[in-house]
Formats: C-alpha cells, structure tokens, sequence
C-alpha cells in the first residue's frame, strides 16, 4: 500500500471531535430516514387510500409505489448536486443544508389536502414534494458518512461510520413507532401526525450538526490547491467502475430492503397475514435490533475486512429469498417477527454496516464525495421502483416473483463484491498499526524533549 493511499484516510488517529462528528452525523441520518422512509410506510398502508382513491387495493398501492419510486428516482441528481458541493465547498454546508429541505419537505407532507378534497391536485403536490424529499436524501448520505470517515482513527473506520449507518435503523424504528401509535388515531390523523411531528427532529438535528467541525480530508484537499473544478464529472471519467461497482453492492442492500420491508408491509396487509399493528411491532422490533447489528457488522469489517462480511452476507441473501416468503404465508406473528428480523439485521444491516468505510476507501479524496454519492445513490432508482415491480411480479406469479426477485438482487451484490477489490485487508491494517505505534512513539519522544 502506498503512503498516499494511507493519507487519503486523515489522521492515524483520528480527531479529537472523532465521536461527536459520528454522532452528529448519525443524527442527521435518523432524522432524515424518519422523514423518508416513513413515506414508504405511508405508502403501503394509507396513500393508496388517500390520494388514489376509486381503484381496487392492488391498484392503488401500485400508484402510491410509484409515487414512492420518484422520490428514489430523484435521488442521484441530489447525489450529483451534494456530491460535487461536498467536493467543491465542504461536507458540512451539504449536510445543513440537506437537512433543512429535507425537513420542511416531510412536514409538508402532513399538511397536504386529498384526493377526496382537492381531486387529482392532491396526488400532484404528493410527487412534488416527493421529488424535493429525494433531492434533499440523495445529498445527505455522502457528506454524512464522509465526515464521520474523515474524522475517524484509521483502524476503526467501519465503526464510526457504522455510528452514521446505525441512524437509518434508528430512524425506521422511530417511524413505525410513531405510525404504531397514530394508527389508533384514525382517519387522515393516523398518517398525517408522524409528518407533522418530524419537524421536532429537524430542529433538534440542526441545533447538533451546526457544531460539527468540517473534515480534515477537505481542509488538506483545500489548502493543498486540489480541490476540483467539475468533480462529478471526474470521477465519471476516472472512477466509472468503482462506481459500476457500487450500484451493484448498494442494489442488494436497498432494493433488497425495499422487497422484504416495503413490499412485505403490504404483502401482509392485502394477503391479511397479518395486521397492521402486527405488522408494525414486528417492524420495530427488527429496528430496534438493527441499531446494535448495524454498528457491530461494521465493527467486524474493521477485523476481518469489507469483502468477506459483504460476500458472505449476500450469499445467504441469495438462499433467504423463497423462505422468507414460506416464513410470513404461515400467518403466524413469531415467524413474520424472525423474518423481519433476519432479512433486516442481517442482509441489510450488515451490508449498510460495511458500505459505511468501504465506499469512501474506492475513491480519492479530492472526488470522493462525489464518486461515493453517485455510487450510492443511483441505485436508488431501482430500489424506488422495486416495490412497484414486485406487486406486478406477485400479480402475474404470485409470492415466488417477489421471492426470486430478492434472490436476484442478492446475486447482484455477490458478484460486484467479488469484482471489488479489498481496501482493508490484512496488509492494510498491518500498515495502520505500524503507522499508529510509529506515531505514538514520535509523540512520546517529543513529550520527553519538552519535559527535559
């Protein structure tokens, strides 16, 4: 390994504020997960009703899938836009910024009128400020987990952005924790509050990440004269197949997700396999686990490296697909519980976990913001799409569509893990506990030279 590939990932060490930038940025992440992915829930359960009215329940979470699908489709481009800010401007004024839109858009949302009191006006404004939502998630994820990268000692990097990854669990948890409440409220209430209510969030999350210091990678980027006029299209140029490379390992992760979460939601709703406040406990419940799974996949990535816990996962993801479908037909709560808990704290969890360090590692630093965003991001216009997909597949073939479906984006994220190199293997971390007793040792010699 060369020393620039060991500068590029900030100080042996890491910084003083190492754990207060994870934590603030995994803030972020919560809140803005709350905001998005409450919209998925939302989708499955209530907008099919509320803003597609008229068609039967097949037809209706069809279109609300797809409203839900935009918000993906937009991603990339607020991928692209926060990409290049964070590699031309800095990290934290993309998270602020993202943080902002992305909450005035969800509280939005609470107050929208229906299709039963504005007629066709009320889907429209739906995907509008679904399409703001996308733009404002698509920036948030690289300068988050970037920040907290840059910030983090060298051997521990897979914890602290598994800190950052941990948020979305947090945040789905909180989601279905407040939609398991409203849904007592009744009426348009029971969707309507968890909008509304996430405006507490966004403040609590704006007072946190205004004291968030910027990365250290970029001041060096910066005062080093490297900072890139047109980075996106850089690492289009320079980096296509790393970023090739990431579609096809965030593919398993998120459309993965978006079969065995957002689909099964309604899956069990229309099949009434379950109902929705069985539905959603087990949700929280596999949330709530998810916390301490995603941070301890991450953790074992720093240990053993990125690949194995990545190929090793996808592997079982591709087996899980048609028994985890066999598991819920059975009806019974304990066993739709165990699926949830297994397709999420194990083929997703662990696979966001190990992302965290391993997508910023892919790219240098002056385009890193920028080649990990795009990576990450553009698969989201598959997984936005695949719960609309995936009630087409189970129309024409039933619950084995949805299931091989899952199998096959699992295979997706096996193959690109194996076409990707490894970036913390035995050799690299042999290096960065050279170059961390190297350090301490310098550090001691100074010491004793001050004393004497």
């Amino acid at each position: 390994m060369s020393s620039e590939t060991l500068a590029m990932r900030g100080q042996v060490h890491g910084t003083p504020d190492a754990k207060r930038v994870a934590v603030g940025s995994s803030v972020g992440a919560v809140i803005e997960t709350y905001d998005f992915i409450g919209f998925g829930t939302a989708a499955a359960l209530y907008f099919g009703t509320a803003f597609f009215p008229g068609q039967s329940s097949v037809a209706g979470t069809l279109a609300a899938f797809a409203t839900l699908g935009v918000g993906f489709a937009a991603r990339p481009i607020g991928g692209i836009i926060g990409g290049h800010l964070g590699d031309r401007v800095g990290r934290k004024p993309v998270l602020v910024a993202s943080l902002i839109v992305m909450g005035l858009a969800t509280f939005v949302i609470g107050l929208l009128p229906t299709y039963a009191q504005v007629g066709v006006v009320a889907p429209v404004l739906l995907v509008i400020v679904r399409i703001v939502q996308g733009l404002a998630f698509g920036a948030e994820w690289g300068g988050a987990i970037l920040m907290s990268y840059e910030h983090a000692p060298w051997r521990r990097k897979g914890a602290f952005t598994g800190i950052v990854q941990a948020g979305f669990p947090v945040g789905l948890l909180l989601a279905n924790l407040v939609f398991l409440f409203s849904v007592h409220l009744g009426g348009d209430w029971a969707w309507r509050v968890p909008f509304l209510a996430s405006i507490v969030l966004v403040v609590v999350g704006l007072i946190i990440r205004s004291k968030v210091p910027e990365s250290p990678v970029f001041d060096e980027v910066k005062e080093s004269g490297q900072v890139q006029r047109a980075p996106i299209v850089e690492s289009v140029k320079q980096d296509w197949r790393n970023i090739l490379r990431g579609i096809g390992l965030r593919i398993a992760e998120t459309a993965g997700y978006a079969v065995s979460i957002t689909y099964m939601i309604s899956y069990l709703h229309n099949e009434e396999l379950a109902t929705k406040s069985e539905t959603l406990t087990a949700l929280c419940i596999a949330s709530a686990l998810g916390i301490g799974a995603t941070v301890g996949w991450a953790t074992l990535t720093d240990r053993m490296g990125r690949r194995p816990v990545y190929i090793g996962v996808c592997a079982f993801g591709v087996l899980f697909g048609i028994p985890m479908f066999l598991l819920v037909n059975t009806g019974t709560f304990i066993l739709v519980a165990v699926t949830f808990v297994l397709a999420y704290t194990v083929c997703q969890n662990a696979l966001a976990g190990a992302q965290g360090a391993w997508f910023p590692e892919l790219f240098t630093a002056s385009r890193r913001a920028s080649g990990a965003s795009l990576a990450y991001q553009i698969s989201a216009m598959v997984s936005g799409f695949t719960p609309f997909i995936t009630t087409l597949l189970f129309v024409s073939y039933g619950w084995m569509g949805p299931a091989i479906l899952f199998s096959v984006y699992a295979l997706i994220g096996l193959l690109a893990a194996l076409s990707t190199r490894e970036t913390w293997g035995p050799t690299e971390r042999r290096l960065a506990l050279q170059a961390e007793l190297d350090e301490n040792l310098v550090a001691t010699a100074t010491s004793r030279k001050e004393s004497l």
